[in-house]
């Protein structure tokens, strides 16, 4: 099976980030693009967001200024859905809504001949429920890209139950062509990305109602200790958190409102309050020129520790133990059950307790947890737990 060739157009509906930046994807690989939106003006905007991209990759030499200008040439917007009559893989990034989604392809049903590719980007919606309305829903297929789409190389190639087999793989081939990296799944809810990603969120969102910490110390743990490019709340404001939820709630509903899935009531309060992220100039940070980054919070300790005690092995964390001789500590090294002790501080690497009912059933009561980490030697930040018996003493050792 073969991608579609350059020569062939490709069409865009919706103007919106994940719009434009298929329409550059496609239009970096040779296409000519056209780019529809009911509103002109949202074309324009990111048309001029998108040229500024470029520019930076200009000065970074990452592409030409030749090649730029190319790729600007070949998009070109569309005022009526009539004029993408002639594409051959038409991409739809709209609101993320069945009845919209549908109501649009059975329009583009009718308007393009019977070898279009019908792709829809939607994140969670059934591919199967999308086609339903259609007469050819063979024609149908997802084309799941992730935001940036320039930058993000996954797709996922959804198949819903009547999607046939030379559609999916033609739309695969062709993601492949355009330097993605293609993962093909049928039509759950979620489809695969987005659905392990809901815990991502979800604990997320969960921490910070509990206020275990403010939004920029829990992305700062997360990028800084897990190694994530971006925190959740980062990447909710950049997503959109009106996407982001509707997304969760998509989710929630499709598996007969499994707990696992509940929608965040403080994501739906910023929904309903306007405050979207980026897009909006507020979500659970501000943007805007003048704007200060919120900063996360860190601990800080008077306490020079000269010495400690490891007793047995601390599996994942055992690089701690070099880590504490470079840094000219004096290591004694015991038997035991994996505990780091600081004069009064003992440490210990979490085991799903909470440092309260640990110390209680192990009878530790100066006890503090530290959370696991992508990679103990190299990594900058540590989350710590201590247990309510532990004294501030301790605390201040264990930092």
């Amino acid at each position: 099976m073969a991608g579609l060739a350059s020569t062939n157009i490709i069409g865009v509906i919706g103007a919106g980030t994940m719009g434009i930046g298929v329409a550059q994807i496609a239009a970096t690989y040779g296409h000519q693009v056209k780019l529809f939106d009911q509103n002109a003006e949202a074309i324009e905007r990111s048309l001029e967001q998108m040229k500024k991209g470029l520019d930076k990759l200009v000065s970074r030499e990452r592409i030409s200024t030749e090649e730029s200008c190319e790729i600007i040439d070949r998009i070109s917007s569309c005022s009526q859905l009539e004029e993408l009559c002639n594409c051959s893989l038409i991409v739809e990034a709209i609101v993320e809504n069945l009845e919209v989604k549908q109501s649009l392809f059975k329009q583009l049903e009718s308007i393009c001949n019977n070898k279009t590719i019908l792709a829809t980007n939607t994140s969670s919606i059934s591919i199967t429920a999308i086609g339903a309305v259609l007469k050819h829903p063979e024609r149908l297929v997802g084309m799941h890209f992730f935001n940036p789409a320039p930058i993000m190389k996954l797709v996922e190639i959804i198949s819903g139950k009547m999607t046939s087999i030379i559609t999916a793989e033609t739309t695969a081939d062709t993601a492949l062509a355009w330097g993605k990296k293609v993962v093909q799944a049928k039509s759950t809810p979620g489809f695969i990305v987005n659905r392990v990603a809901r815990s991502f969120y979800a604990e997320s969102l969960r921490l910070l109602e509990e206020s275990a910490g403010s939004a920029a110390s829990l992305d700062a743990i997360i990028r800084e200790a897990a190694s994530f490019r971006m925190g959740p709340f980062e990447l909710m404001d950049l997503i959109g958190l009106d996407v982001n939820y509707s997304v969760t709630q998509t989710v929630y509903e499709s598996f007969y409102q499994d707990k696992r899935f509940t929608p965040s009531t403080l994501q739906k309060e910023l929904v309903d309050g306007g405050l979207l992220g980026r897009k909006s100039g507020q979500g659970f940070y501000q943007y805007g020129d003048n704007v200060q980054r919120s900063e996360p919070d860190s601990a800080t300790s008077s306490f020079a520790p000269t010495s400690i005690v490891i007793e047995g092995d601390l599996g994942v964390a055992k690089s701690l133990l070099k880590l504490a001789v470079s840094q000219g500590l004096d290591v004694t090294e015991k038997r035991g059950e994996g505990l780091i002790k600081i004069a009064e501080a003992t440490l210990a690497l979490t085991d799903g307790r909470t440092a309260t009912k640990r110390a209680k059933e192990e009878g530790i009561e100066n006890l503090i947890l530290f959370d696991l980490m992508h990679d103990y030697k190299h990594n900058t930040r540590i989350a710590i737990a201590p247990a309510i018996q532990a004294s501030a003493a301790a605390l201040d050792q264990a930092i």
